[in-house]
């Protein structure tokens, strides 16, 4: 069956992200490495940000990860001395952990350089502390020779820093190219297939296609997330417009 929408889903923005943001990194892997080869070959990069579980998804707070300094221990059964008050009301604790988050790295055979990074934005490194992570990450990138192509297909949370605000889109893709220091973007409607952008390699080496609908939709024929997704729910924050939210609405009709 698939997903009922022609382009990215935006119920994948919520708790089934994490799952789902791997999965994309394989299949984007899989879909390039025949068209890389023999020069170059695609590997899946994963690193850690600190944030809470639920960030980008529930909207709670982020921080350090907090461990315990005293610990209690019930030796036997014993009757409290006095009448303990009820607690007023019950909040979750929010704690953080290690998120992973992969990305795809292309690198030469011949000498082993990184040449092209795909990052996948995640909800771990848009909102603190990751973000700043993330940011100063990306900084230190742009002075090296590597290429950077960044898929934001996440409508919460902050978006990368530029020198002018991105064009009015839920979805973007960012390219940076070491030989030319300047951000091509790709905004990704809503109502839209995903575009087919240009994965840069080494002078004088043409560029390869990345047809990221193809790479969605082979994450959909792979796991099944049509099964899992709660489509008779609203979909994840932030709200769509009006307009938006009929046709998400019409689109779940129709399939």
């Amino acid at each position: 069956m698939g997903s009922p929408f022609p382009g990215m889903d935006p119920y994948l923005e919520g708790e089934l992200w994490q799952e789902f943001h791997g999965t994309l990194a394989g299949e984007i892997r899989a879909q390039l490495l025949p068209k890389l080869a023999p020069k170059y070959v695609a590997l899946l990069a994963r690193r850690y940000v600190v944030a809470n579980p639920g960030i980008g998804i529930s909207g709670r707070p982020v921080g350090r990860a907090v461990y315990p300094d005293i610990g209690v221990t019930r030796i036997g059964e014993t009757q409290a001395p006095y009448a303990v008050a009820p607690p007023d009301d019950e909040i979750e604790a929010g704690i953080s952990e290690q998120v992973p988050v992969l990305s795809v790295e292309i690198r030469d055979l011949a000498e082993r350089r990184l040449v092209t990074v795909i990052e996948i934005l995640s909800p771990a490194n848009k909102a603190e502390p990751g973000y700043g992570e993330y940011l100063q990450k990306r900084e230190e990138l742009l002075k090296t020779s590597t290429h950077l192509l960044e898929l934001d297909l996440l409508r919460r949370g902050a978006r990368v820093e530029l020198a002018r605000p991105l064009p009015p889109a839920p979805y973007y893709a960012i390219l940076n190219r070491s030989t030319r220091r300047i951000n091509q973007i790709w905004t990704l409607p809503l109502r839209q297939r995903l575009k087919v952008l240009p994965v840069p390699l080494l002078a004088p080496d043409p560029d390869v296609a990345l047809d990221l609908q193809a790479a969605v939709d082979a994450c959909f024929a792979l796991v099944g997330y049509e099964r899992l997704l709660p489509y008779s729910e609203s979909p994840p924050l932030p709200e769509l417009s009006p307009d938006d939210l009929a046709w998400v609405e019409a689109q779940l009709r129709a399939a």
